[in-house]
């Protein structure tokens, strides 16, 4: 989503099943999320994950990147180390990493969704990344990395985008509305042996300007509301598009936390 507080909706006047018919046709493979320029707005977190994720691997002799999505977020950095591994368990995902991430020597590797265990063997990587996993498995983290070595994550916080989450499904439970607490990371990581260097988080704001925008990222980040589809949702989809025709875009917030943690 873009970061412009300058852009202004464009769209939300356009019929309903227009809309709706424009963001079912969207492609929802990989992490590029540019289709909602112009439609969405989300506030980065300040550190800058993908510079920082870029330094690192310029100065790192081997790496590993979970969860790649489609790669995006990987190839933006300007060296990649020597040897260089992703993993990726959704198919879409893993055929556009590949054809991504192939010329620039990056060996995708199609895993488990929760990377539960790694495919690799112990003490393999100087560095592991990793922007929004799905669950970071410290034990296995701290299996791949070298003595001395780090893993640098971004990770989604507990409650992210909630708003949304319970305008479709409604209150959740306080042990699903606090899950991915980042002090709660950092004890897993601590017990499997890692230790921590930094740890930062924030609340981010995101605004939705068209029905448009709430049904392709649903599709998109499909765990968010599990098995949506329109037609399914379709008695709260409208009622909403109506809400943001007549009173502006619909806000939520993320939760985002930076993780640094070292093998001793």
């Amino acid at each position: 989503m873009t970061t412009s507080d300058n852009l202004r909706p464009t769209h939300a006047d356009r019929p309903y099943e227009e809309l709706v018919a424009e963001a079912v046709a969207a492609p929802t493979e990989g992490w590029d999320f540019s289709w909602f320029d112009g439609r969405a707005t989300e506030e980065r977190p300040s550190w800058g994950y993908a510079r920082l994720m870029g330094e690192r691997l310029a100065g790192a002799e081997s790496a590993l990147d979970l969860h790649t999505g489609g790669g995006e977020v990987l190839n933006l950095a300007p060296k990649l180390p020597p040897l260089t591994a992703a993993t990726e368990g959704w198919p879409p995902n893993v055929e556009k990493a590949t054809r991504l991430l192939s010329p620039r020597g990056v060996v995708v590797v199609v895993a488990s969704p929760d990377d539960a265990p790694l495919p690799f063997a112990g003490a393999a990587f100087e560095l592991v990344t990793a922007r929004h996993p799905v669950k970071a498995h410290f034990t296995e983290i701290a299996r791949v990395l070298r003595p001395g070595g780090t893993y640098f994550a971004q990770h989604v916080g507990p409650s992210s985008v909630f708003e949304l989450v319970e305008y479709f499904l409604g209150p959740q439970p306080a042990e699903v509305r606090s899950g991915r607490e980042p002090y709660a990371e950092q004890r897993e990581a601590e017990a499997a042996g890692l230790e921590i260097v930094d740890l930062r988080a924030e609340r981010l704001r995101i605004e939705f300007h068209d029905i448009g925008a709430v049904v392709h990222f649903l599709r998109k980040v499909v765990w968010m509301v599990p098995g949506f589809t329109v037609d399914a949702y379709d008695s709260q989809l409208r009622p909403l598009h109506e809400q943001i025709k007549k009173e502006g875009p619909f806000v939520a917030h993320s939760t985002r936390h930076l993780i640094e943690a070292r093998k001793p």
